[in-house]
């Protein structure tokens, strides 16, 4: 099952999604000291808490560790949409009810996303 994200550890894998390469907690600490003030050792428990949590991959160097995404922030948001799903209890409701909500903007996104997988879904 996957969950979602607190607020410190949403802010933490934006930032990592956004790099596109391995950081450093003291790294990823100086950046978030540019928009408040946190305290290194805060930073390093949500960091091992994500690595625990299969969201952050790390590697030593020195006496540290560099931490990078295990998947894409694209990919991180389709396993929640599926867990939701799959948590619904009827499928083709919560499909209908979704599919009422899209702005034109998602639903041309999603006209586009199945293009990509033109017979996914449909009888051949």
């Amino acid at each position: 099952m996957i969950r979602g994200l607190g607020e410190l550890e949403s802010t933490i894998m934006d930032r990592m999604w956004a790099r596109r390469r391995p950081a450093s907690v003291r790294e990823v600490v100086e950046e978030l000291r540019l928009e408040r003030t946190i305290a290194y050792t805060t930073v390093m428990t949500v960091m091992d808490k994500l690595h625990t949590k299969g969201l952050l991959k790390r590697r030593p160097v020195g006496r540290a560790y560099v931490y990078e995404p295990v998947a894409s922030k694209e990919a991180y948001t389709a396993d929640l949409m599926r867990d939701a799903l799959a948590g619904s209890g009827n499928q083709a409701a919560t499909l209908v009810h979704f599919l009422e909500r899209l702005s034109p903007e998602e639903a041309a996104a999603l006209e586009a996303a199945l293009q990509v997988f033109p017979n996914r879904g449909r009888p051949v």
